[in-house]
């Protein structure tokens, strides 16, 4: 299968392009930065092609002759207008191209945040209430995405209706270390900050339930495989892992790298009387037989910071992981 991937050198899309390539699949690689990752040039069936998922005419060309389109590029903005043109409208350019082209298959990239605040049990029934701009930029992308079934020959007036299969897939918070030199992990940089507390023995507070369902960006490439190789159509698949892991046991994981250190991880008993709220995740199980606890690589991704913040603090400078908008 020939594959048009948007987003295919960040933090998830790093490791859906290794797994696409190692499946036996081609890819036609967007990205603004080809020579940032000199790893990805080695890749066999993989075409890079430098431009922005703005520059819409680069776009249209690229994914010509292609089966498939997995969307996992962000777009950003700072305002309502903004988010709307550089993310929801370049989805539906996007899918509209796709269509017009032939393509069979379209994948995007939401977010639990279409959905709003967690809500226990939610799942991909649940209904979105976006709490801030960027869910409501992916909620309003996953309407329009889904409810692309036909195009119109006038007001009120049904026209030729769409083959493009099109699916969206959840994920939570993903977490990665960068697969290639150059490579890319997520934008948040909590993980580091807390390494940095850690290795200067400083005490470190949570809250008992300060955590989520974590899934690593290797994992999530499974979902993705899984998806763009079935005929499903209109469905949504949630991407987290099944177990809810404390940010005090993150801290934890980090001393086992840093037996010197002199910290204390102090739980605050504030929310003593709570639990954690959990999203449901057993679709991607039911459909695909994929199930992760979501806790597996995290070890690696916590020796992984300590490693850069270790650096950090002895003055030396490290690669820029966070490929922001």
């Amino acid at each position: 299968m020939k594959i048009f991937l948007t987003g295919g050198t960040g933090n998830i899309g790093q490791y859906v392009t290794k797994a696409l390539t190692d499946a036996g699949h081609n890819i036609v690689l967007l990205t603004r930065t080809p020579g940032r990752i000199p790893g990805f040039k080695s890749l066999k069936n993989v075409e890079i092609v430098e431009g922005n998922i703005l520059e819409h005419h680069i776009c249209a060309e690229a994914l010509k002759d292609c089966n498939a389109v997995i969307h996992i590029a962000l777009g950003w903005g700072n305002t309502p207008v903004e988010m709307l043109e550089n993310d929801t409208r370049v989805t539906a350019f996007l899918a509209d191209s796709a269509e017009k082209a032939g393509v069979e298959k379209f994948i995007y990239t939401s977010s639990t945040a279409a959905m709003g605040d967690l809500r226990d049990g939610m799942d991909e029934s649940a209904l979105r209430i976006p709490g801030d701009l960027y869910g409501a930029t992916k909620a309003a992308a996953e309407h329009f995405l889904l409810g692309f079934n036909q195009y119109y020959n006038g007001q009120g007036v049904y026209g030729e209706k769409v083959k493009l299969k099109r699916n969206v897939i959840r994920p939570g918070y993903i977490f990665s270390n960068p697969l290639f030199e150059g490579g890319a992990s997520q934008s948040d940089t909590r993980f580091l900050d807390l390494a940095k507390d850690l290795l200067q023995s400083k005490d470190v507070t949570f809250s008992k339930y300060n955590g989520t369902q974590y899934l690593s960006a290797q994992q999530i490439a499974q979902v993705y495989l899984k998806l763009v190789e079935s005929d499903l159509n209109g469905e949504i698949f949630l991407a987290l892992g099944t177990k809810f892991v404390p940010w005090a046991d993150i801290a934890a994981m980090m001393l086992q790298e840093i037996p010197e250190s002199k910290s204390r991880i102090i739980i605050s008993d504030a929310d003593d009387t709570g639990k954690p709220s959990y999203y449901g995740v057993s679709k991607i199980k039911s459909v695909f037989g994929l199930s992760f606890e979501g806790d597996e690589d995290l070890p690696a991704h916590c020796a992984w910071n300590v490693g850069r913040a270790k650096k950090i603090l002895n003055g030396e400078t490290v690669h820029n992981a966070y490929h922001v908008w």
